[in-house]
């Protein structure tokens, strides 16, 4: 039985960035449980179906609004586009006024292939040297741009309200020197170092700004676009696993909700402990 506590969020507006599926999805199906309106977010209407994880954003808003009882707004865009930002906000506040929680989940080590190229549209030369420079550019914006506008479109309500939060989804690529997908870590290492100073700078107007780094969680689009260890393709009494998007999820319900009034400018890593050193 739901209890007040736990629809904590009840009243709020949340927009989840690239929630279609796997992390996202997962974090958007968080904030509904607790209560939350939720802003359902893909590139396109069909996002869903890149890896068989539903139909489309119509069909899994009226599933998540069923299963929540809560409302759930689906947009689509490309997010690197600021007249595209600006077109889904103004969507969002037709329908529900105000945005309280910003996630911005939408990135991925993706490449001007899409997709649907090998590996799931990592770039051929993934490295620090001989990665084109369209696939340079398709990674930065996809990660960083995209964060950095939908924060710029959304924080100035927040300010004028003197309430918010903004928990931005990075990874432990973007804190430590990699061999591979240097391009990724380095757009993950400057969406850390964004969050850090937009939390300084909204500091003074009450509004909490975090940043999650992720390890190694399964998802569809995960499992498409490496090996990996069927050995930690487990759940349960172990932290010598793969995570899952829920162990994800429940990090950002926690810094959404006010147990995380006095957290903002932090990275905090959900990895398992595969990285133990400062950030």
């Amino acid at each position: 039985m739901m209890t007040a506590q736990d629809r904590h969020l009840s009243g709020k507006t949340a927009w989840v960035t690239g929630s279609s599926r796997g992390i996202g999805r997962s974090i958007l199906a968080q904030f509904a449980e607790a209560g939350a309106n939720v802003v359902l977010h893909g590139t396109h209407p069909q996002s869903p179906r890149s890896f068989n994880e539903g139909g489309s954003l119509e069909d899994v808003a009226k599933s998540t609004s069923e299963a929540y009882g809560v409302s759930c707004l689906p947009v689509y865009g490309d997010l690197t586009q600021e007249p595209v930002v600006e077109q889904v906000v103004g969507q969002i506040h037709e329908a529900f006024e105000t945005i309280d929680i910003l996630v911005n989940c939408a990135g991925g080590d993706v490449g001007t292939k899409g997709l649907q190229a090998p590996l799931a549209g990592k770039p051929e030369k993934n490295d620090a040297v001989f990665i084109s420079f369209e696939d340079i550019r398709m990674v930065l914006d996809r990660n960083l741009i995209t964060c950095i506008l939908c924060c710029r479109a959304v924080a100035p309500e927040m300010m004028a309200r003197k309430s918010g939060k903004i928990i931005n989804i990075g990874s432990v690529a973007g804190l430590a020197g990699v061999e591979s997908s240097v391009i990724y870590a380095t757009a993950k290492a400057g969406m850390h170092e964004y969050t850090r100073c937009l939390a300084v700078q909204l500091k003074p107007f009450n509004i909490n700004v975090n940043a999650i780094a992720p390890g190694d969680i399964i998802t569809e689009r995960w499992k498409a676009s490496r090996t990996y260890e069927d050995a930690k393709m487990v759940t349960g009494d172990t932290l010598d696993r793969y995570g899952q998007p829920e162990e994800i999820s429940r990090v950002v319900e926690f810094l959404a909700s006010e147990k995380a009034s006095y957290v903002s400018g932090q990275i905090l890593r959900v990895d398992g402990c595969m990285q133990a050193w400062p950030a």
